[in-house]
């Protein structure tokens, strides 16, 4: 990055004397040539002088060298800045996100499942510095993303998220988390962190979920819990019809958020309850607060002043008055 400054700005005030000399100059003027006083110019053959009207122009070249030099001490120079961004600590960090039937529901819009994917795509655009996987779990679950610091990759995958049918129906909070571990035992970075997400209960799995938290403090691994539901009722799947298509009604909002706050709790992390779209983008802000990554920035800046030209320009406009004055309007001032 490029860009102009003046080391020394506070010279520029000396520009107000120019203004000065120039009234001096015309106040003075008649002065500068010696003068005969006659009292008739009758007899005597007069002409135009052309030396005496370009007499000024010794004070302009003057003026000029004054201003050169002004602008000289202000030191106007380039500067070329290069910066250089280390990574000191990066953060692994793995999103566990529940894709059973009921992140279909409409009290988040347009659903739960959309409404997370978009934030969590903020999320993750905002974290340039930190390797990101992604698990899927209903009532069992998988890897869709190993750690990777490919971003494009990870909200490829992110996108391609959706409820279907080949994973078992339920909800495995202890298998997502297990497997969320999994990713993450290997890793050696300074913080290991999952988002672990889910609207409902454990139901299903073989995994409990408090021996999956015990895992993850034994590996060293921070989880943040995110319950996603509005209270009270909400528009859900209650069933299928003959087409194949969900049927929608009111059911109750179950969340077990005590078994939430446990994990959270024993691994060092922080519960929070996403009742709206709103307040799940305010979560992941928060979340993206508290795990910051060590950054380390060098800045390198190179120099190019450029005040020498103007000092030559200065005693070249010296030099040229000094030249006129001595020979073509050569004279005792």
């Amino acid at each position: 990055m490029q860009s102009f400054e003046f080391v020394n700005p506070q010279f520029f005030w000396l520009l107000l004397a120019l203004p000065l000399l120039v009234l001096w100059y015309f106040l003075k003027r008649k002065n500068q040539t010696a003068a005969l006083k006659i009292s008739s110019l009758k007899g005597f053959q007069t002409s135009q002088n052309w030396l005496a009207k370009l007499r000024p122009l010794l004070f302009l070249l003057r003026l000029l060298a004054l201003a050169a030099l002004i602008v000289a001490m202000a030191r106007p120079r380039n500067v070329n800045e290069t910066t250089k961004i280390k990574t000191t600590s990066g953060i692994d960090i793995v999103m566990a996100i529940d894709v059973s039937a009921s992140m279909l529901a409409r009290d988040l819009k347009p659903n739960r499942l959309e409404s997370l994917k978009k934030v969590a795509a903020r999320f993750i655009n905002a974290r340039p510095n930190d390797r990101i996987g992604l698990v899927e779990y209903a009532g069992e679950s998988f890897t869709k993303t190993p750690l990777t610091s490919d971003k494009s990759l990870v909200l490829s995958s992110l996108k391609a998220i959706k409820y279907n049918t080949i994973i078992q129906g339920g909800t495995a909070i202890g298998m997502g988390l297990a497997t969320s571990v999994n990713r993450l035992k290997e890793s050696r970075a300074k913080s290991k962190v999952i988002i672990l997400l889910t609207d409902g209960v454990n139901n299903s799995g073989f995994i409990d979920p408090k021996i999956a938290s015990e895992l993850a403090v034994e590996f060293g691994i921070k989880v943040y819990t995110i319950g996603l539901g509005t209270n009270g009722m909400a528009v859900s799947p209650i069933g299928v019809l003959a087409n194949g298509k969900f049927q929608y009604g009111n059911q109750p909002v179950e969340i077990d958020e005590e078994l939430l706050k446990e994990i959270a709790k024993i691994t060092g992390g922080q519960y929070f309850r996403a009742t709206s779209s709103t307040k799940l983008g305010e979560i992941y802000d928060e979340i993206n607060k508290l795990e910051k990554t060590e950054i380390e920035e060098f800045k390198f800046k190179n120099y190019d002043e450029k005040f020498r030209p103007l000092v030559l320009l200065a005693l070249a406009f010296i030099g040229l008055e000094l030249l006129l004055k001595y020979t073509l309007f050569r004279s005792f001032v």
